[in-house]
């Protein structure tokens, strides 16, 4: 029994896949994905965008790859990503062979769109032959005419059959290294199909609310149905669908999780929505410290409140915090003990420089642990 009993989140079991060398499911991390929309074939574009997606902490990256154009930069920029790249496939079996060669670290796929039998068995047959997983992506868009004809409308039950439809095939060619999506737009059907789903398979599962909308529309739907099924323990590794840069998906992410006490990456920002008793203004000194702090991996807590209401008890919780005061003054907590105060002038420079600080103490201190583990492991 844990401390605190309503935060545990119970995850469902699964078995374990690798993209890459990036596990998915079993015990590993839930992964955060995102996926480029620049054209493939420009190599200088597709690159830079994955760089920007690989600083905001971004797991594993999908890449279209709708022509042959795009399945021969693949290599190029297979070899420049930090991260594992998942080939987007839709019709055309030959391009997965083609970015299967070009060393994709997953197909994403439907088999049934691939055509018949023979072709199927030629995609599996390059996965395997080059360590390729392969993600099953069944969309409430774009489901099978016959299944439409005999559910009326896309619903769970025609998303879950089309998954396990096409599970089915693969397993037929005893290939085992996939994951499964079941997504819509509705994320009350998404929720549903997956929960569904999860019922009835043990292989990892890839959450998304599609086609979620922009970037506040997207977020909320995403946060909402992605968020409830991660409750629910439902979930192996996620992307946030938000008509915005692929950066802004993995934060969104990240952040989701990071709610849910999931994974923790970076400074979670604990803030007052603002009133007439604020000190300072909270709104643009959160928007700036946001902004200023992005580089910070190491998780850590920081509290930003206008007033002596609630300030000084959520600055208990965290590791550095900042009430406001009278005059330009306010007060500055280190691990949750009152400090030091600063001016309004000097607060964000300041604040910014204390949580670089706190972030190498703990850097330095997780080190001097894993230095010890070996030294221990030896005696």
């Amino acid at each position: 029994m844990s401390l605190r009993p309503w935060r545990d989140i119970t995850r469902r079991t699964s078995r374990q896949i690798m993209v890459g060398n990036v596990p998915v499911g079993g015990d590993a991390p839930v992964t955060v994905q995102t996926m480029t929309n620049t054209p493939t074939d420009d190599v200088k574009a597709t690159v830079d965008q994955i760089r920007r997606s690989e600083e905001a902490g971004v797991d594993i990256i999908r890449v279209s790859c709708p022509d042959v154009e795009s399945t021969t930069a693949l290599k190029q920029i297979v070899r420049a990503s930090r991260v594992p790249i998942v080939a987007d496939i839709h019709f055309h079996y030959k391009r997965a062979l083609e970015a299967a060669d070009a060393g994709a670290a997953c197909l994403r796929i439907n088999p049934g769109n691939i055509g018949s039998a023979s072709r199927v068995k030629e995609v599996v047959d390059a996965a395997k032959s080059n360590g390729c997983a392969i993600r099953i992506g069944v969309n409430g868009g774009s489901l099978e005419r016959h299944l439409l004809e005999k559910y009326g409308e896309p619903c769970p039950d025609a998303l879950v059959e089309s998954a396990m439809d096409h599970i089915k095939l693969l397993q037929d060619h005893d290939f085992h290294e996939f994951k499964v999506a079941v997504k819509a737009s509705d994320l009350f059907l998404a929720v549903a199909a997956y929960q569904q789903l999860a019922e009835q398979v043990d292989c990892p599962l890839h959450l998304g609310i599609t086609e979620a909308g922009g970037f506040v529309g997207g977020t909320v739907k995403s946060a909402i149905g992605m968020g409830s099924l991660l409750w629910y323990g439902i979930g192996d590794t996620i992307r946030v669908s938000l008509s915005a840069e692929p950066e802004e998906e993995v934060r969104v992410g990240f952040e989701i999780l990071k709610a849910l006490g999931i994974r923790n990456r970076g400074v979670r920002v604990v803030s007052c929505p603002s009133c007439a008793r604020q000190g300072f203004d909270v709104i643009r000194t959160v928007q700036a410290l946001e902004e200023r702090l992005q580089h910070i991996r190491t998780p850590m807590s920081l509290s930003v409140l206008g007033c002596v209401v609630n300030g000084p008890g959520e600055a208990r919780e965290t590791d550095i915090g900042i009430t406001g005061g009278g005059n330009g003054k306010h007060m500055v907590y280190l691990s949750g003990v009152t400090d030091h105060h600063v001016q309004d002038a000097d607060m964000v420079d300041h604040i910014v420089k204390l949580v670089e600080a706190k972030a190498a103490e703990i850097e330095a201190a997780d080190a001097a642990v894993a230095a010890l583990v070996p030294e221990m492991a030896a005696e």
